[in-house]
């Protein structure tokens, strides 16, 4: 199932809006980090700078077969050969992955879906106890140049409320200017 209109730019526009090293650090992805997934990888925007500093495979997926195609032709120039691109709908069939098995999950920009405690529930399910979840999205503010319309843009509260309803805690929010905010949060005890 497609999610909701993320008003996502084109490609050149959408990778201005980020210094992708400083987004990293902040959000705690290096060398530490072996296995991710990442839900809507778009145009790899994120999957290729994360494939070059993780110590395992990033699994990117996304619902778009373009998407797919876009990111796998980009590892290629890059040399990569720790991203496995993915063509799935993962609110409909999950990742396919099992329990505990990565270290890290990406839910960057599309927490805006209509059912986003769906791609949290999988994430608690994919990590490893201690394992973490990142989330950036689009600052609620009408004023940014893109990103989902306001009526389904997420508030950090929000996205902190659903993803500690699914067993994360510890959450360290932080502004990924100009137009975002990070949050990262823990797997702890698995929850009911």
């Amino acid at each position: 199932m497609k999610i909701r209109e993320s008003g996502m730019p084109d490609r050149d526009v959408w990778e201005k809006f980020f210094d992708l090293r400083e987004i990293l650090t902040r959000m705690g992805l290096d060398a530490k980090v072996c296995d991710v997934v990442e839900v809507g990888c778009g145009y790899g925007t994120f999957t290729i700078p994360v494939a070059k500093v993780i110590s395992g495979q990033i699994h990117a997926y996304d619902i778009d077969e373009e998407m797919i195609r876009i990111t796998k032709c980009e590892a290629g120039k890059a040399k990569l050969n720790n991203v496995n691109a993915i063509l799935r709908d993962i609110t409909a069939e999950g990742t396919g992955l099992p329990d505990e098995s990565v270290d890290y999950v990406m839910l960057f920009n599309i927490l805006h879906l209509e059912t986003p405690e769906l791609l949290l529930k999988e994430a608690i399910r994919i990590l490893k106890k201690g394992g973490k979840v990142g989330i950036i999205h689009w600052n609620y503010d009408p004023s940014t140049p893109r990103g989902p319309s306001m009526e389904i843009r997420p508030k950090s509260e929000d996205c902190l409320k659903w993803a500690e309803n699914a067993g994360f805690s510890g959450g360290v929010r932080c502004d990924l200017k100009p137009y975002h905010y990070g949050i990262v949060l823990i797997k702890g005890e698995v929850v009911g």
